[in-house]
């Protein structure tokens, strides 16, 4: 916000910062007795691709970045996970996280990308 790096132009930060507002605005939807169950869990790893991406571009090794990369992508198959438990309990419909659907699609590809660029 306040530093003006790089990384905050590239395509992976924006679509990884709009994931984590996106899973902010659709947990919101979800049952009160979740808020400190899959709510804050969906959040957290949300919030996680996005930090460790950050965190990772600041990383002079090549394979110290990979390693953030990778767990940022983790922290996305994390959220998946999570969301596939959320339609499952019928906490949200595949209406409601179908651009959510496409963005994980999205990040994960430009993930797995950015971790083979880094080879």
């Amino acid at each position: 916000m306040f530093l003006d790096l790089a990384h905050t132009k590239l395509d992976l930060y924006k679509i990884s910062h709009e994931l984590v507002l996106e899973c902010y605005q659709v947990t919101r939807l979800f049952p009160r007795e979740e808020k400190f169950g899959l709510v804050q869990q969906i959040r957290r790893a949300a919030l996680s691709v996005h930090l460790n991406f950050a965190e990772g571009c600041s990383r002079k090794s090549v394979n110290e970045r990979k390693r953030f990369f990778e767990i940022a992508r983790g922290s996305l198959i994390e959220v998946d996970a999570a969301f596939d438990i959320s339609h499952k309990l019928s906490y949200v419909t595949q209406d409601q996280i179908k651009g959510l659907g496409k963005m994980i699609v999205n990040n994960f590809k430009s993930f797995t990308a950015m971790i083979n660029h880094n080879e």
